[in-house]
């Protein structure tokens, strides 16, 4: 289970719009228990693929490396990932699968028309997503 607050869930939905029609991603930091994956921060972080954008996204691995090290400084531990799928549904392409790894929640808010829509969160087990609940 993914547990996070209103203004986390409002953060991302806000990034996704901002960057409709590309793609936006960006990081969960927070700390991981027994209840689940509790996100305290959102943060954004670029997106590098710049030739298909519109539908795919890679990380900035220097933005995950510095996210990562600051939170780590408190005592904490990127626990996801977010990115937005500008008109298409919010659930994990084949592309979102290859790049995924276990242990950590992948959060997809679909963007329909430059307007926020369905918003899930999925982890990845035995090599396949399964949805998880996304609760705030």
């Amino acid at each position: 289970m993914l547990l996070l607050t209103t203004a986390i869930r409002s953060f991302i939905e806000a990034h996704a719009v901002e960057a409709y029609p590309q793609e936006c991603c960006g990081v969960l930091v927070g700390r991981v228990d027994a209840q689940g994956r509790h996100a305290l921060e959102a943060h954004r972080t670029g997106n590098l693929n710049t030739e298909r954008a519109h539908d795919r996204f890679e990380l900035d691995p220097r933005d995950y490396m510095r996210i990562d090290k600051e939170a780590r400084t408190r005592k904490l531990d990127i626990v996801g990932i977010y990115h937005s799928h500008p008109d298409h549904p919010a659930r994990p392409s084949q592309t979102d699968l290859d790049a995924a790894w276990e242990g950590y929640s992948y959060v997809i808010v679909a963007v329909n028309k430059g307007k926020p829509g369905d918003f899930h969160s999925f982890q990845l087990l035995q090599g396949k997503f399964e949805q998880e609940e996304a609760r705030c």
